[in-house]
């Protein structure tokens, strides 16, 4: 039961927080909906579906924080200036959105000091 619920924990948050790991992904190379649809499998043992990656990806653009390119093959992926600040806002915040989760999950009042 232990493993199933750790499962769908983390089915959820990789769901949830997909726009991020695409910005953090995209920090390192161009990458296309596929090869994210092969990463968040390879990392995390996930199968999502092609609408929900390029869901994102058409999002991101919409918001300028990537935008697309047609390769020979596929379209492919960077950040915009907009997108690499965005992604460097993720990264500086990391320390304070992993007391949040924690928090979440201690049922301590104020144990981090969140209201």
């Amino acid at each position: 039961m232990e493993s199933e619920t750790f499962q769908t924990m983390q089915r959820r948050a990789v769901l949830d927080f997909l726009d991020v790991i695409i910005l953090l992904e995209l920090r390192k190379r161009p990458l296309s909906g596929y090869d994210f649809i092969h990463l968040i499998h390879k990392k995390f043992d996930i199968l999502v579906s092609t609408g929900t990656v390029y869901s994102y990806l058409y999002a991101l653009e919409r918001n300028g924080l990537a935008k697309g390119e047609h390769s020979s093959k596929s379209r492919t992926y960077t950040l915009t200036e907009f997108g690499k600040e965005a992604a460097k806002d993720y990264l500086n915040a990391k320390d304070k959105i992993s007391r949040f989760i924690l928090y979440i999950f201690s049922g301590e009042e104020n144990l981090f000091g969140f209201k």
